[in-house]
């Protein structure tokens, strides 16, 4: 090779790797956008980009584990549970031999692999890696860190859902006690903590304690710039859930209105989180017995989920299961019953054959062939969520 033939290799190596990376970048924050705006499709097609790209780096390339982790939050907000672990673990080896095993993105990302679990159903597994990711925390950012509240926070969020609500209360707290003291008791992650803590005194009956609580998580986010604003919708709504679990249906439905105008008017008419709020309120509909405001509000939801998600997603087969319920609330079972066999369906691919959701949907199933004077069918469908209930050990420990 001659000497300026030599040159520029040298020269044109660096260069090389220097717009590998820049494109990674690009890429990056590219799929980043599209997530923020509810653009799946688009963020999936720029990280595999960026996965491509940073595969070059080597296999303990901290971007790499990036990527994986992106890819693995994306699949996992679909619903694509199977293909998200495996994402997650590989991000997780990768992170661990470029920075140890106890650094806090490490945490991290067994943080995301616990809520992914948690999702499944998979509680045990999810409060071992909750657990694991606390530990690392802890050491890396001390006790009083607000990425270690953020852990008990969600740690606390899968004891409540397991039915575990005194260990749940406990941890919330613990949560709300170091961020009011690491970020000040107006911060929006006060607001987080006061409103799912309000959740839960809600879920036990204890209703004037947790309006109090609602109300002033309310209150820090009316203040809030920007994207708070979505959680407002979550301090509105559960304000709502409120007043309909105290059967006070015309105060919750203001807030639920507004609750869906800030979605639509932040993320689009087509968002999931939008299906969400049409989904709430239709539910508002049904307990009042307006079933006519109520059946488009679920065709709306559905109609959204299935666009945004695909049609095999578990928000997907919840907005089939309340459909079902309110056909079955007319008397129209032969509508209700393909709803509830497709919603069966998905649940059993997306979360598994022993999902506590699938429980039950099955016995929702089940009080339809009653009704339909099918109670060998009944029966079986009953037996089988009482199964799935007791596999559940965990929940109630």
């Amino acid at each position: 090779m001659g000497a300026l033939a030599l040159a520029l290799a040298i020269f044109a190596a660096p260069g090389c790797r220097w717009m590998r990376e820049g494109r990674w970048q690009v890429y990056h924050d590219e799929g980043q956008n599209a997530l923020e705006k509810g653009r799946y499709g688009d963020a999936e097609e720029q990280w595999k980009a960026a996965r491509a790209v940073a595969e070059g780096f080597g296999p303990q390339d901290p971007r790499l584990g990036t990527t994986l982790s992106d890819l693995g939050r994306l699949y996992a907000l679909q619903g694509r549970y199977g293909e998200a672990e495996p994402l997650y673990r590989r991000a997780a080896e990768v992170w661990e031999r470029a920075w140890g095993g106890e650094h806090p993105a490490v945490g991290k990302v067994f943080e995301n692999l616990a809520a992914l679990h948690h999702r499944q159903g998979r509680y045990g597994e999810a409060a071992l890696l909750y657990e694991r990711a606390l530990a690392i925390k802890r050491k890396a950012l001390g006790e009083s860190h607000p990425d270690v509240a953020t852990t008990l926070h969600h740690l606390g969020a899968l004891h409540r859902v397991a039915g575990r609500y005194g260990q749940a209360e406990a941890l919330y707290t613990q949560a709300l006690a170091i961020r009011e003291k690491a970020l000040g008791p107006s911060h929006a992650d006060v607001a987080t903590s006061l409103n799912d803590l309000g959740s839960l005194l809600r879920m036990q009956g204890r209703f004037e304690e947790a309006r109090a609580l609602v109300e002033r998580a309310v209150s820090i986010w009316e203040g809030a710039p920007g994207p708070r604003n979505l959680d407002l919708a979550r301090g509105l709504d559960n304000l709502g859930d409120l007043w309909r679990a105290e059967d006070h249906l015309a105060e919750a439905e203001p807030l639920y209105r507004r609750a869906l105008d800030i979605r639509e008017k932040a993320l689009g008419a087509d968002h999931a989180d939008v299906a969400a709020s049409l989904n709430r309120l239709a539910l508002l509909y049904r307990s009042q017995g307006d079933y006519a405001r109520a059946e488009p509000l679920y065709d709306r939801a559905v109609a959204i989920w299935e666009r945004a998600f695909g049609p095999r997603h578990p928000d997907l087969a919840s907005g089939l299961n309340n459909l079902a319920l309110l056909y079955y609330a007319q008397g129209r079972y032969a509508e209700a019953e393909p709803l509830y066999r497709r919603a069966i369906d998905i649940q059993e691919t997306a979360l598994g054959k022993e999902h506590p959701d699938l429980a039950k949907t099955l016995d929702n199933y089940g009080s339809l062939m009653r009704k339909m004077g099918r109670s060998a069918q009944a029966r079986a469908l009953e037996k089988r969520a009482v199964e799935i209930r007791g596999k559940h050990a965990w929940q109630h420990q």
